[in-house]
């Protein structure tokens, strides 16, 4: 493995400021790598990348020293304003991983039983990434329409970036209904 691919990475999934909003403690589960306090961690998502000192770190109502993947923890991010950071944004690493708006990936539908619909090039989708959930708009590579139960190449363009990275995978809603879901193959250099 590389070292983006060990580099620390928490999805975000909730919220909070603290001390007067001078303090934001952001909590989620560390999908790999590890965090200390004192460690540097980039904000990505919508936006420019910030970069905060990780001073706390919370496991279970506990303070604790290091924390690391499959870690459910609160990380306290002092003088970070609390509209840099949201649900859907991902800490990480500085330089470890970067926000997308466009991709190229692998779809595969659902049964017409389990929500599956034809689906056309120009279609909007609500496309869930981890922990965000955006619009983007659809289009086919090779063919005219993809059926229940079918896989197409398409490229997604979303409505805001979202971190993204190479062999991610995807689910995407059509009309309230899960629809299917898919895989990164490749993002913009």
């Amino acid at each position: 493995m590389n070292a983006v691919e060990t580099a620390f990475l928490m999805c975000v999934e909730d919220v909070f400021r603290l001390r007067q909003g001078r303090s934001v403690m952001v909590t989620g589960r560390i999908e790999r790598g590890r965090v200390r306090r004192g460690d540097e961690v980039e904000i990505v998502g919508p936006g420019d990348g910030v970069i905060a000192r990780v001073v706390d770190i919370d496991a279970c109502r506990v303070r604790v020293d290091e924390a690391r993947a499959d870690m459910h923890v609160g990380v306290l991010l002092p003088g970070t304003a609390a509209d840099l950071v949201e649900l859907g944004h991902v800490l990480a690493a500085p330089g470890s991983i970067r926000a997308h708006a466009c991709f190229t990936a692998d779809i595969t539908l659902l049964s017409e039983e389990q929500g599956g619909t034809d689906l056309m090039s120009g279609d909007r989708l609500r496309f869930h990434i981890r922990t965000a959930a955006v619009w983007g708009t659809v289009t086919l590579h090779g063919v005219d329409v993809v059926r229940p139960l079918h896989g197409a190449a398409v490229t997604v363009t979303l409505d805001e970036a979202v971190a993204l990275e190479e062999a991610q995978p995807f689910a995407f809603r059509r009309h309230g209904r899960a629809a299917g879901s898919g895989t990164v193959t490749r993002l913009p250099r």
